[in-house]
């Protein structure tokens, strides 16, 4: 199929019906943040209790995907689609159905599961039986399919919770689980040859007490104590530990040596700090619409609905650029483009008024369409084959950290702000969002520099 420089419908079905899934699996964690009033008031939790829908969805996916590339190894695809699709079905009709807040949860965890198993599934199907001269493209349609969820995410969640009733987030969800499943057990085809696989328990010991440690220390780092502090060392054991493990084991769950090669690195740690951007800003302006513009939870969804979309289907399109003429000029552009949005959201960041937001946003969205898929595919172009899912897992996992790390850091920015003024809490917002995108700024300016030296080095893949 390599060799073929046609796609098969076989393999464009394939990666629509792992997309589905993803998709669901990311538009559900940012429906639900919408929902989390009306879920305190009819389970009587507190704040902290219902951010544990989000926290303990985001650890299961984030203890799941480092295993994406021994599980690849192990079972067939179609296998691990299955698994994955049941699960996440299995999850989302017990919390439609959930009498009680404890069995929420649970329905969130099995979630979780079936999304730590499909995420990577998609990129390893394209990676792996998508010809090389139209992986560019096929990277940007599958980035395409899990970039719309959380654009449309909120919008959504706002529209079913305040019209319909907030179980209804998951039965909707249902009709596009079962198409998916339908689809992927018609097309997903075996390519690569299987082999049994022993678990490391111990390296799967280190993996949870990293992710546990650092996500429930970022989750609670507003409110820094002493738990929040063991967390962190808990995770940072457990990060020196795996690091340790893995390279002193002939089969390690991730192939950590794929960071000896300085060009995905770089791309690796470029692929973070977008995310982290990326995340961080879709936590930033929502709030400021609403706590220093004044305006509901459903505009503020609707403003950066246009940015969103845009950057959505930029995605492809910047792929076939990528396939086309190579990945320097669609991340340079992007990225730039991502700079200049940082600058203006500094610039103005104490009086930005809806508008001025949406111009803004559309900006910064269209440059992660031209450069986030893509910082991706060019960096797993850095690896041999037999790396790539090592280095797809890795991104992955990448991935969960920003996801854990963004929204928790500019969170922290703006509340230290919000705690600190003696003037009014919209002003007082203002000034913390304006420090955040100042961070966010110093992030990207750091970002494009590593970006330059590994694009513009006569040593890296084409």
């Amino acid at each position: 199929m390599k060799t073929n420089q046609t796609i098969s419908s076989k393999v464009i079905c394939a990666v629509i019906a792992t997309g589905l899934m993803s998709f669901c699996g990311v538009i559900v964690e940012t429906a639900m943040n919408v929902s989390f009033p009306t879920l305190m008031k009819q389970f009587n939790v507190s704040t902290a209790t219902v951010q544990w829908m989000t926290t303990i969805y985001l650890l299961v996916v984030a203890i799941m995907v480092p295993l994406s590339a021994i599980l690849k190894r192990s079972f067939k695809t179609k296998q691990l689609f299955l698994a994955a699709n049941l699960l996440f079905i299995s999850g989302v009709i017990i919390d439609i159905f959930a009498p009680v807040f404890p069995l929420l949860l649970l329905g969130r965890l099995v979630q979780g599961l079936g999304t730590g198993i499909a995420l990577p599934l998609m990129f390893n199907i394209i990676l792996e039986q998508v010809p090389l001269a139209k992986i560019g493209m096929m990277m940007g349609i599958g980035t395409l399919i899990t970039a719309i969820a959380p654009a449309i995410g909120p919008t959504f969640g706002g529209i079913v919770a305040t019209n319909l009733n907030w179980r209804y987030i998951f039965i909707l969800l249902l009709p596009i689980l079962l198409v998916s499943l339908i689809l992927g057990l018609l097309t997903i085809q075996q390519k690569s040859m299987t082999q049994p696989f022993k678990l490391d328990l111990l390296s799967l010991l280190f993996i949870i007490l990293m992710f546990s440690g650092i996500i429930l220390g970022f989750s609670n780092m507003a409110n820094l104590n002493l738990l929040v502090i063991l967390a962190f060392l808990v995770g940072l054991f457990g990060l020196i530990a795996l690091i340790m493990r893995s390279n002193h084991i002939d089969a390690p769950i991730i192939d950590l040596q794929v960071f000896k090669n300085m060009y995905f690195s770089g791309h690796a740690v470029s692929f973070f700090i977008f995310q982290l951007i990326s995340l961080g800003l879709s936590f930033i302006v929502p709030n400021y619409i609403q706590l220093v513009n004044g305006n509901t939870a459903t505009v503020a969804g609707l403003v950066v609905l246009p940015g969103a979309m845009i950057g959505a289907i930029f995605a492809p399109f910047s792929g076939r650029i990528l396939d086309r003429f190579g990945a320097k000029i669609p991340i340079l552009l992007g990225t730039s483009f991502t700079l200049i949005s940082l600058i203006l959201f500094s610039w103005f960041s104490l009086e930005l008024a809806n508008a001025m937001l949406v111009a803004i946003y559309i900006l910064l969205m269209t440059g992660a369409g031209l450069s986030f898929g893509n910082i991706m595919t060019s960096g797993l172009k850095q690896l041999r084959a037999n790396q790539q899912s090592d280095g797809n897992a890795i991104l992955n996992t990448l991935q969960q950290f920003a996801g854990a790390m963004g929204t928790s850091i500019v969170a922290a920015i703006i509340s230290q702000s919000q705690a600190a003024a003696h003037t009014k809490y919209g002003i007082a917002t203002a000034v913390g969002s304006q420090h955040a995108f100042i961070f966010l700024l110093v992030l990207s300016i750091i970002q494009i520099a590593i970006l330059i030296r590994v694009l513009t080095s006569a040593k890296l893949k084409n």
